[in-house]
């Protein structure tokens, strides 16, 4: 009411005087102000006065300012929960002597506020680059429904800085074997790469940060960097506008891409589609800096800068393990099986992004899809038939047996010798000649013995010889 009772008596003034014609003396008499305020007001022509102290006394803060300064930025570091209120810091101050008013000690606490504020309020300078010069590498966590299960995955962001084109794919982890297999898909799905990767200081790409913006690159991330052509960059710690494109990426594909929540049976069809949302956004969207073309032309004009797709680095995370006696090897939590002669002696777990390899001594004693969670067991049958050659019996009940699907006539075989008292011991002959004839021939085998109308496994055997 004050303000507005205010403009209002320079209104009337205003009118008073320019529209009516009266005199000061008249207008002070009728609107009982004095001849100061009217002269102010008809020799300013402004249509409001507002009042700014210039500068606010602190009669007695003195001595105590810095006090203040220290107990307002002690208490702005605390966790939101722990930190104190303004009354509550006054009271503090208080205790410790001080003897002015809370009054003076909230004035001080603003102006504190708005410089803290206007410190912070940085300014950014907007970045331009050529094409083919960078790309912004980051994760982002999303929650879909995998195959009826609600899941939080990890979706990796890849930016070409001068296109603007995008490529994200979804992953169950952030380690460092899904780092490789992002940039290998990123690149292929680009056919090409920029000359420098911009990154934050993920602990999959950096093991030591220096002053500046000296790092120590983790050894196998390096390797990938030079398998690509690629020099890598790392920006400043919590300067995110140093890789702003990607940042800003972020938001858009969660607002855009996965709201509302998305449903799929397997990550592959997640990962599918989300490879041609990237390229329906780039066809259907202008270029931030070129509006009269989309960001796909702009990316296709682009591919002639970058450098060639280099082909798939062998991206894998190592980690050296022991083979148990029912020829297992344990691994984030689930168990692989690997060659039975393996058992006794170190191997070597080489982990991919959608795959476990088991070495030993160089030579391959385990592959399988890789699988997630907890408790599992990922068996190969084929490990265990040289063990059956000394147990037989195992080929009932093995574990490893349980659901193994064989070929078509070898499946009939065995279920023909399974009313045989020798059967299994038949079977079992049968299964290792695999390992020196291959699946093929023994399978061609048993098909002849059973056009035939036998199923013994020495007459297999003799076919097979």
């Amino acid at each position: 009411m004050f303000w507005m009772l205010i403009v209002e008596t320079i209104a009337k003034i205003r009118r008073l005087s320019r529209v009516q014609g009266k005199s000061i003396k008249a207008i002070c008499r009728e609107l009982k102000v004095s001849r100061k305020v009217v002269r102010k007001v008809l020799r300013s022509d402004e249509t409001e006065f507002r009042y700014e102290r210039k500068h606010q006394p602190y009669p007695r803060m003195g001595a105590w300012r810095e006090e203040l300064d220290r107990m307002l930025t002690t208490n702005v570091a605390k966790p939101r929960r722990e930190r104190l209120t303004l009354i509550r810091i006054f009271e503090e101050l208080r205790d410790l002597g001080y003897e002015g008013s809370y009054s003076s000690v909230w004035r001080h606490a603003q102006a504190w506020e708005r410089e803290r504020g206007s410190a912070a309020a940085d300014a950014y300078i907007p970045l331009s680059f050529a094409p083919g010069e960078a790309y912004q590498f980051d994760w982002s966590h999303e929650i879909v429904v995998l195959d009826g299960v609600t899941t939080t995955v990890k979706v990796a962001h890849m930016r070409l800085c001068h296109s603007r084109m995008f490529f994200v794919r979804a992953y169950p982890r952030e380690s460092q074997e899904m780092v490789f297999d992002a940039h290998d898909r990123a690149f292929a799905f680009f056919r090409g790469t920029c000359t420098r990767g911009i990154y934050d200081n993920m602990k999959t790409a950096v093991d030591a940060i220096f002053i500046g913006r000296d790092r120590r690159y983790n050894r196998r991330f390096l390797q990938m960097c030079g398998h690509y052509l690629v020099e890598p960059e790392a920006c400043t710690p919590a300067a995110g506008w140093e890789k702003g494109q990607v940042e800003n990426q972020v938001g858009l594909v969660r607002e855009r891409f996965f709201t509302p929540r998305l449903r799929f049976k397997t990550l592959e069809d997640l990962n599918g589609w989300l490879a041609d949302k990237c390229v329906a956004w780039a066809k259907a969207r202008r270029h931030p800096e070129q509006g009269e073309r989309t960001i796909w032309d702009v990316f296709e004009e682009e591919r002639a800068n970058l450098i060639p797709y280099a082909g798939r680095f062998d991206g894998f995370h190592s980690i050296p393990a022991s083979v148990s006696k029912t020829c297992t090897v344990r691994f984030d939590n689930n168990k692989y099986s690997v060659l039975s002669s393996a058992v006794g002696r170190p191997v070597e777990v080489h982990a991919y992004a959608d795959r476990i390899v088991i070495r030993q001594d160089g030579v391959v004693v385990g592959d399988h899809a890789r699988a997630f969670g907890r408790g599992k067991v990922i068996y190969d049958p084929w490990h265990y038939v040289p063990v059956l050659a000394r147990k037989p019996g195992g080929l009932r009940n093995g574990a490893p047996f349980r659901e193994w699907v064989l070929p078509s006539a070898m499946e009939k075989i065995r279920r023909k010798l399974q009313a045989a008292d020798d059967g299994d011991r038949q079977m079992v002959k049968i299964l290792t000649c695999v390992l020196t004839d291959g699946i093929s021939a023994v399978e061609a085998a048993c098909q002849e013995a059973l056009d035939q109308g036998v199923s013994s496994a020495d007459m297999i055997l003799n076919i097979l010889a």
